[in-house]
């Protein structure tokens, strides 16, 4: 199965290919395949400067502009990569014979080519932002309303829990904390993406991820990612001290169930979920305390899994009460083999 997000990637770059087309309809140019090719060499230009694949420290350095800066730096940018890509779209047609025009002419964007190509640019950098703003799978969700009337369905939920936050902030500041929790986040990010979950939610130093019931059973993606996410994190454990004195570590709780998923809002529109089983999963996250064990996982998730991943055992702990719940409920500890650490 393809990942969502690349199928968002393979859309994007269609766009671009299809705006290309389109400029050769606006301007009757004749070659629809030569305007597509550069629609598509100019899309794919823009998104590796916006994806932080070109230059990602330079872009680092371009965000912490002021605003009155950042954008004339950022337009100059993205003038930059439209001439790239259409360089590259040149050498390509130019090189295959689809174009008669000399070299020169094939690679060299005209303004009224360079100016549609930065008003497209800007169409879809903003949709990749505001994907990136509210989630991917949310966004989608959003868009096709799939969720505008409620919806009852079986869904996996991860609770995400970074652990010592509030002890960070009382020694470093709020700012200093928000920095930490938001490199922590920005961390979690890939290994999320690879397991196919979908950050929903941020609530302080807690993330919510969730899975529709099958995505997240096959293959046991659930359980991977939470593995995968403690794996990135000690990694990276020289930089994270380095930068901010300490190598974060994470609780989670793991639970899925019967939810209705409904989008909510007015002025800002997002797509919650209510019932049991989101309840029962931050109960879960509370016992990892008590229980001191990291990684919690139900016996009613965990009987549905057709394996666990490699490396990763469950420890049952028994059952347990659970507030607002009447009754207990059977939990297990999710643990690394000490050969597949080493």
């Amino acid at each position: 199965m393809i990942p969502q997000h690349v199928w968002f990637w393979v859309a994007i770059l269609a766009l671009s290919a299809a705006a290309g087309v389109l400029y050769d309809v606006i301007f009757s140019n004749g070659i629809p395949v030569v305007a597509g090719i550069y629609g598509l060499c100019i899309g794919a230009s823009a998104l590796m400067l916006e994806r932080g694949v070109l230059m990602p420290r330079l872009q680092s350095r371009f965000r912490r502009l002021p605003t009155f800066l950042y954008v004339p730096v950022a337009e100059l940018a993205y003038v930059g990569m439209i001439a790239l890509g259409h360089a590259a779209g040149g050498v390509v047609v130019w090189g295959t014979g689809l174009s008669a025009e000399p070299f020169a002419s094939s690679v060299v964007p005209s303004l009224r080519a360079l100016v549609y190509a930065l008003a497209v640019s800007a169409l879809l950098v903003f949709v990749v932002r505001m994907r990136d703003l509210i989630g991917a799978e949310v966004f989608v969700n959003l868009m096709v309303g799939r969720y505008h009337r409620p919806v009852e369905e079986e869904r996996i939920f991860l609770f995400v829990d970074v652990v010592g936050s509030t002890a960070y902030a009382e020694m470093h500041g709020d700012l200093k904390a928000q920095a930490y929790l938001s490199a922590v986040f920005a961390a979690i990010a890939e290994p999320v993406r690879r397991c196919q979950g979908s950050t929903d939610d941020f609530i302080g130093d807690m993330a919510l991820i969730t899975w529709p019931m099958a995505r997240g059973l096959q293959e046991a993606r659930c359980v991977a990612c939470i593995f995968a996410i403690r794996d990135a994190l000690a990694r990276e454990a020289p930089a994270w001290r380095e930068r901010f004195g300490t190598v974060p570590e994470v609780r989670a709780a793991l639970h899925g169930g019967s939810v209705v998923t409904a989008e909510v809002g007015v002025d800002r529109h997002k797509i919650a979920y209510f019932g049991d089983a989101v309840n029962v999963t931050a109960r879960i996250e509370t016992l990892c305390r008590t229980l001191d064990a990291p990684v919690l996982i139900s016996a009613d998730l965990l009987d549905l899994l057709p394996h666990l991943p490699a490396g990763i055992r469950a420890r049952p702990l028994g059952r347990h009460a659970l507030r607002g719940r009447g009754q207990a409920l059977s939990v297990a500890a999710l643990e690394q083999d000490q050969a597949t650490l080493r």
